[in-house]
This record gives C-alpha cells, structure tokens and sequence, in this order.
C-alpha cells in the first residue's frame, strides 16, 4: 500500500466536470493499493496518516496533527503509484490490486479515517479524475506499508 500525502491549504476533484470532492486546509492523499495488501495494512496506513504532525503550532514548529487543525483529507485512488518503471519506457503496473479486491480496501481507508473523527472526500474509483491543489509548503511525504515497496 502506498499513499502519497501533500499538506494543502486546499483541493478538489472533479470527473467529467463536476466536482465530487473538495476540502481546505488538510491533506491530499493518492492511495494505491498493492497485491496481497490486507484490511490491517489500510488500519495502519490510515492511523499514520491521522497521526502525521505537520501543521505549525504557536511557534511554526510542525507539532501538529489533522484533528488538532481541524483539517480534512481528500483521498484518490491511484493505481499508477504501483508502476515500476525500472525496466523500459512504459512502467508496469502488475503490483498493483484487481478493482474487485481494491475498492473494498479503498473503502475501509476512507472509514478508518472517518473513525479518527477526520472530514474525508475522495475521487471516484476507476474515473477519469482531475485533481486541483494548492500544495501549502510544500510538504508532501510518501507512506507505505508491505511487501511491494520498490
């Protein structure tokens, strides 16, 4: 599992030109899920992702976590992270999970997430989508967890 998350001051998604997701201030996460990626992988992704301090506190010092800023996460699914372009011009994208066992996982990310008390929207699975950010730093950190890391 992989998820590439970026501090924002705000983000949107949109498919076929509507928008089905925004927030402001909080994170933009691209998820990817692996082969054999488990329901504990998306638990403990979506912990360290609630628990990330990387807001400023009173001092600009990054002490802070989402809840404590009151931010929210916009999540989209991103089967591209899985490509390995080691060999070749065009990456392979074999790693990466079959849609009849990711959305499932991709759904379980979003609720562990809900359960941290945290805004999520999300892309939709499989869309065509355009991503809009105003990536605020930037900051932006790289979280992944199992056997498929590169």
């Amino acid at each position: 599992m992989k998820a590439v998350v970026q501090r924002v001051s705000s983000a949107s998604v949109s498919v076929e030109g509507v928008c089905i997701g925004s927030i402001g201030r909080g994170f933009m996460v691209l998820f990817c899920i692996w082969q054999d990626d488990t329901e504990e992988n998306c638990r403990w992704v979506a912990d360290k992702i609630a628990s990330l301090r990387v807001f400023g506190d009173e001092q600009d010092k990054l002490n802070l976590a989402l809840a404590d800023v009151g931010g929210a996460v916009l999540v989209v699914p991103n089967f591209t992270l899985a490509g390995d372009c080691r060999k070749g011009a065009r990456p392979s994208f074999i790693k990466a999970e079959r849609p009849e066992r990711a959305i499932p996982l991709f759904e379980s990310f979003k609720r562990h997430l809900r359960e941290k008390g945290l805004q999520v929207e999300s892309g939709a699975f499989g869309a065509y989508m355009e991503v809009a950010l105003v990536n605020d730093g930037p900051i932006t950190l790289i979280v992944e967890k199992g056997d498929n890391a590169f």
